[in-house]
């Protein structure tokens, strides 16, 4: 098995500045730290920060590491975290990945060192070899609202799908037959599972969805506007926008009344994640809802659960579709 010396030695580089770049330290520059990972890999060196980790007396901490703590829907589950895990006796100590790899890496061997009990993990679209580690260790790991493709983890998530096929459903019955979608990134599994939903949804209601009219952006606001702006710009555009978050339906808003066009006269919108503010826009927004907040206390006790030693099992939540007036609805308002 090759040594942190070894990959020095393959890089050329000292050992502290391998040990650097395994910390993420950002006094390492971007040539060397891709010179470290590539001898990494050619040696198939894996850091063994799970075995750094092991503690002789459990710390009654959790350790939780989020995809982007400016999104409604994180900052609400990571409340709920925290609150199911101090009522069992718990501290969380919180992480914000801001949906990088190297980020969330970062906070998993940072909350390793601090000898938490358990991790919870929205994981980013990319598997890292740390993260395979974890996985096949023997510290209590849980993936929340997110899974990661091959790896046995016990994750707690909410699915989409029958509310999806209800709003299509609904638009179809509004007599809306230009439906477009802006999705989240297909690396993550929230972005493909709700692409899939939307697109059997409406091919079950006969709607035709030419491939411009499904986009792929990045779970905020500004993907939400440049894309609502290239679906108004087409020769055919939308009747119907709905958006895979709240942050880019947040910026399809801003693209909207940029241009001075009128919900739902001029384009109808949907939204996946609802949050409180959209009950109060005019008109009021069509949006699912995600159980955020039991969400976040099933995830707790999920590996509260395991500490226990009790079996892994995962849980699945289902979304919920309100129905308000941005979508064509009577008695609307114009934005």
């Amino acid at each position: 098995m090759a040594r942190i010396k070894d990959v020095a030695a393959y890089a050329g580089v000292s050992v502290a500045t391998v040990s650097r770049v395994l910390n993420s330290n950002p006094s390492v520059t971007a040539e060397t730290r891709d010179r470290v990972y590539a001898a990494m890999t050619a040696l198939n060196y894996r850091p063994n920060a799970v075995a750094r980790s092991l503690r002789t007396e459990a710390t009654r901490t959790l350790g939780l590491i989020i995809g982007d703590i400016l999104n409604p829907f994180f900052t609400e589950l990571a409340r709920a975290v925290e609150d199911e895990a101090r009522e069992a006796g718990y501290t969380v100590v919180i992480g914000n990945a801001d949906e990088r790899a190297d980020q969330q890496d970062h906070y998993v061997r940072t909350l390793l060192e601090q000898r938490v009990d358990g991790l919870l993990i929205c994981p980013t679209a990319e598997v890292t070899p740390l993260v395979e580690e974890l996985a096949g260790g023997d510290l209590p790991l849980v993936f929340l609202d997110r899974t990661l493709p091959g790896m046995e983890v016990p994750s707690v998530r909410v699915d989409g799908t029958g509310a999806i096929t209800e709003l299509v459903a609904h638009l179809r019955a509004l007599g809306h037959l230009r439906v477009a979608f802006v999705s989240g990134p297909g690396t993550l599994s929230t972005g493909r599972e709700r692409t899939e939903a939307f697109l059997a949804a409406a091919s079950a209601n006969g709607l035709d969805v030419p491939a411009e009219y499904v986009r792929v952006g990045d779970f905020r606001a500004g993907s939400g506007q440049a894309l609502t702006s290239a679906l108004l710009d087409l020769p055919e555009p939308p009747e119907v926008i709905f958006l895979g978050d709240n942050l880019m339906a947040l910026g399809a808003l801003d693209e909207i009344r940029k241009r001075g066009l009128r919900v739902p006269d001029d384009i109808a919108l949907a939204s996946f994640d609802d949050v409180p503010w959209f009950a109060h826009t005019h008109p009021p927004i069509t949006a699912i809802s995600q159980p955020t907040a039991e969400l976040g206390r099933r995830a707790v006790r999920v590996i509260l659960g395991r500490l226990r030693g009790e079996p892994a099992e995962s849980v699945v939540l289902p979304a919920v579709l309100t129905v308000r007036e941005s979508c064509g609805e009577a008695g609307r308002v114009a934005l």
